[in-house]
């Protein structure tokens, strides 16, 4: 294989990882500062553009977690982090819609509570 192809791939490649969380870090920025996106939410979306940020533009480093990790084609790695990421923002929202989902059954409760409660006021005063 032509050794200039493969650097050319690997240069592309770690172009496409800076473009890609330059990319996504803009727009979480941009939903933050339009209030489509909760603060909260978006320090995930954050925390994985910087570290694929870091990644790609620091090829040594990423080179050194490769070997540390035993991933043979470095670049792979990005994909590899990527991936982790999405589970984790995946388990991280499963947990807020189950949260959610119990508050909303404890304030439908409530609602159906009071809606009783002044039925039964309502039934009082027509009876008077």
């Amino acid at each position: 294989m032509d050794p200039s192809f493969t650097y050319s791939q690997m240069y592309l490649l770690q172009a496409l990882g800076v473009a890609f969380s330059l990319a996504l870090i803009g727009f979480v920025v941009e939903a933050i500062r339009r209030n489509r996106l909760n603060e909260r939410y978006a320090i995930l979306w954050l925390a994985a553009g910087s570290v694929l940020l870091t990644l790609s533009i620091f090829r040594p480093l990423l080179h050194w977690v490769a070997l540390c990790l035993g991933v043979s084609y470095p670049p792979s790695l990005l994909f590899l982090v990527s991936f982790l990421f999405l589970l984790v923002i995946v388990l991280h929202y499963s947990l807020v819609l189950s949260a959610q989902r119990d508050a909303i059954r404890r304030l439908a409760q409530a609602v159906a509570f009071l809606e009783r409660a002044l039925d039964e006021t309502d039934g009082a005063r027509r009876r008077e």
